[in-house]
């Protein structure tokens, strides 16, 4: 019997060690000989990257009575202006205010001493060097999902966090939400037997770079914007237009994700959430899979990810409405979980129905919470730089299967793909950037 939870149903917060979460005893020593937090108990944030995704966060970390936000840094200028603006409406009335700056690169931002933590929320292509630099910089980082454009750019983040002692918590709020914590406690708990195959929908691979070419405005400096991506010429859908008089906001996600030259798609946009779980509830946030065969190769009609313990998970819908979500299969029943609902094939798998907490998804209050206190506690967030590392991988691995046209063997320990000269060569797994950059 099918039975189905609405997301006004959804468990109000969640606990902050969900079950499932690696630990990592050997880094937390380093982590808590950082220098951090100030004197008076705040956590001063720097935001790094002001668009749409950072104004969500931006609504979540300001109104934290423990958190103070100082500045911020963005390459648009109206954009600047925006965030100057709500920031300072905000602290009107707060004797305690302190004038909130920005700065046009977010060197430096990164260069004042008085910060705290950085919360980055730039396209993909600038993850790995603005994450690194915080780092050198002993700056604790929250980092919007996926980690890196390309596997060897995780791998360095990895490093350079570990190496620095600092905490490094990702965007990936569905970690912190009840009803997929719920899902994976059943699943890992054996509550539908062994799992056999997982449908993870996420939607298409990125396409090459087709938008027309438009004048850049005069206060958006683009070869900035590019940073170490190659070049592309600019479009208004890539950094979506915003006015402040009258105030007229994002009307659209900025379109960079969707091109191969500057994102992942689907396949790393929703893949670092729906593939992300589906590692999560087979156990695999430190392990990955084997072998990755793009749909369409011969008569494979979903991406597919094999694992060694004979787990496959495929790209696949698991309704009619093609909801963006994670369907595992076990030998005893099924649990099906997206962001809008939770179906079971028995009642005993459903989760407590408990209402849900309200607002936008990209400002879940208990996600962020967790950093802030992993921040002031110096303990490891919900989502690790190792897992968002691992999830990211995933994701890759997948577009570089699209790449080649053909199944490709990974060896999930190593990193390293399995005797594949073409796949080692491929641009999302080492690639080279414009002239003056260098990880």
């Amino acid at each position: 019997m099918s039975n189905q939870l609405s997301r006004r149903k959804f468990i109000k917060t969640a606990a902050l060690g969900a079950v499932g979460v690696a630990t990592f005893p050997q880094f937390l020593s380093s982590c808590k000989q950082s220098k951090k937090t100030s004197t008076d108990g705040l956590v001063r944030l720097g935001f790094i990257g002001l668009g749409q995704q950072a104004m969500y966060l931006l609504n979540g970390y300001i109104s934290m009575p423990d958190v103070k936000v100082v500045a911020g840094s963005d390459v648009y200028g109206i954009k600047r202006e925006r965030f100057k603006r709500r920031v300072s409406d905000y602290y009107e009335n707060d004797v305690n205010a302190e004038t909130v700056e920005v700065y046009e690169n977010y060197l430096d931002l990164i260069a004042r001493d008085d910060i705290d933590a950085v919360v980055i929320a730039t396209p993909d292509h600038w993850h790995a060097f603005m994450a690194i630099q915080a780092c050198n910089a002993k700056k604790d980082i929250y980092l919007e999902k996926p980690l890196t454009f390309t596997i060897k750019e995780g791998q360095a983040l990895v490093k350079a966090v570990r190496a620095n002692g600092v905490i490094l918590a990702v965007g990936s709020q569905q970690r912190s939400d009840a009803n997929f914590q719920h899902a994976v406690r059943m699943v890992q708990e054996g509550k539908i037997g062994k799992i056999e195959r997982v449908n993870a929908c996420v939607g298409a691979p990125p396409v090459p770079y087709d938008l027309p070419e438009e004048p850049v405005p005069t206060d958006l400096n683009w070869p900035l914007w590019l940073g170490p991506s190659e070049y592309v010429h600019y479009n208004s859908q890539l950094n979506p237009l915003i006015s402040l008089d009258p105030e007229q906001n994002e009307q659209i996600w900025g379109a960079w994700r969707w091109y191969k030259e500057l994102g992942g798609g689907f396949t790393t946009d929703w893949g670092a959430h729906m593939f992300d779980i589906a590692q999560w509830g087979i156990g695999m946030d430190g392990n990955g899979p084997v072998e990755i065969i793009p749909a369409g190769y011969e008569d494979t009609k979903y991406l597919t990810f094999k694992y060694a313990n004979g787990t496959v998970m495929t790209e696949e819908p698991f309704n009619e409405k093609m909801t963006k979500g994670v369907k595992f299969w076990g030998d005893k029943g099924w649990i099906e979980v997206s962001r809008e609902h939770f179906l079971a094939s028995d009642d005993s798998l459903l989760p407590a129905q408990i209402e849900a907490t309200e607002g936008a998804y990209e400002t879940k209050i208990p996600h962020l919470t967790n950093f802030i206190e992993s921040v002031k506690n110096r303990t490891e967030p919900q989502v690790p730089v190792e897992i968002g590392h691992k999830s990211c991988v995933v994701c890759t691995l997948g577009n570089i299967a699209y790449d080649l046209g053909r199944p490709i063997k990974w060896d999930p320990a190593a990193e390293k793909f399995v005797d594949d000269a073409e796949a080692d060569a491929n641009r999302l797994y080492n690639k080279s950037y414009s002239e003056g950059y260098v990880l």
